[in-house]
């Protein structure tokens, strides 16, 4: 089988290189056959960009469970906001899968075979809405570019968009530092999980991903250039029965750790969630408890006010209607638009 993922690039740059992920398989993920190209139209390959991936200099890899595996660089330049192809032939069975549900975005699975050099679409006959073993893509800048890593849930994985379309709350804050003059500019890596929480466990059945504790060094923190942390995240914990004290002491452990490693961390307050299944009224304030301590405490080194750009001004408690993608808890196109206009570009530099 070959799988096609399609992903979106922030900043431009050279050498790209593919990062591929078996973190949650039980059994070794082997690879012949990996391939990337810019994308046309769905499953489509824009005709000659398709280039192979080697990794150490060769064309297979084997990856062990648990672990993921960098390819070489690709000489050539990638543009900022290019959506991009990559395809990859699994050999043999791949056991449990590693993927990122929910990603707003369709891969595509092909007939049994190698197909990843195909530019067309035609073996690709079924689409799925997760990237499958695909962690990051990373290019190098022209000058140095550093990174904001926004570590959230499906609100920040941005579950209520439009598929296919990008308009994710990151994606329109990596559009935004793309005009600004190249010294200001900031690259954006998406680490929303669908379900995910602060402190542990998903929120219901379906969902993935280790607690945002636990995947802060994985998912963040080894991601090159990262510069700050953009945290939104803990309606799922308080969804689970968390108390304030513990989600404040979750966020604490996030602060210290992020802040050992040499970057700053920017806390961005719970957005409304007062018409969906989350809400009760002690649910709701310990939300605002929450974002009393994200906007007053002064521990984060910075505040996106993500709740007051998406907030019913009538019910505070409740989305803006208008911004509201139909279950009360998950910004639309028009609420992700909003909050990926919310935060100071400066705030995020943490100068």
């Amino acid at each position: 089988m070959t799988v096609r993922n399609v992903l979106r690039t922030s900043v431009g740059g050279k050498d790209l290189r593919i990062r591929i992920s078996n973190a949650n398989g039980d059994q070794p993920l082997v690879s012949d056959s990996v391939y990337v190209g810019r994308q046309d139209s769905g499953a489509t390959v824009v005709p000659g960009s398709s280039r192979r991936l080697t990794f150490s200099g060769s064309t297979t890899v084997t990856i062990p469970p648990g672990a993921m595996a960098i390819s070489d660089p690709l000489p050539g330049v990638v543009p900022a906001l290019t959506s991009l192809t990559v395809s990859l032939h699994v050999v043999g069975t791949t056991g449990v899968i590693t993927a990122h549900n929910r990603a707003m975005q369709h891969s595509y699975k092909s007939t049994s075979g190698d197909h990843a050099a195909d530019e067309s679409s035609t073996a690709y006959q079924t689409e799925s809405s997760a990237w499958f073993f695909l962690n990051a893509a990373i290019v190098e800048a022209p000058r140095p570019v550093e990174t904001v890593a926004t570590l959230g849930d499906s609100i920040t994985s941005s579950v209520g968009t439009t598929i296919d379309t990008n308009r994710r709350w990151p994606d329109i804050l990596a559009a935004r530092y793309a005009k600004l003059p190249e010294p200001r500019r900031l690259a954006i890596s998406n680490e929303g999980i669908s379900g995910n929480r602060v402190l542990g466990g998903v929120a219901k059945a379906g969902s993935a991903g280790a607690s945002a504790l636990a995947r802060l060094d994985k998912d963040v923190l080894t991601k090159p250039g990262v510069r700050t942390v953009l945290v939104l995240e803990g309606i799922n914990d308080i969804y689970a029965g968390a108390t304030t004290e513990q989600l404040l002491a979750g966020y604490r452990q996030l602060i210290a750790r992020v802040h050992a490693s040499g970057r700053c961390i920017v806390g961005g307050t719970l957005t409304p969630m007062g018409s969906s299944f989350v809400y009760t009224p002690e649910k709701e304030a310990i939300r605002q408890a929450v974002n009393t301590f994200i906007r007053t405490s002064g521990e984060f080194d910075g505040v996106a006010d993500f709740d007051a750009a998406t907030r019913d001004p009538a019910d505070p408690s409740r989305l803006a209607a208008a911004y509201d993608g139909g279950d009360g808890l998950h910004p639309n196109d028009a609420g992700n638009q909003a909050m990926g206009d919310a935060p100071n570009l400066d705030t995020l530099r943490c100068d």
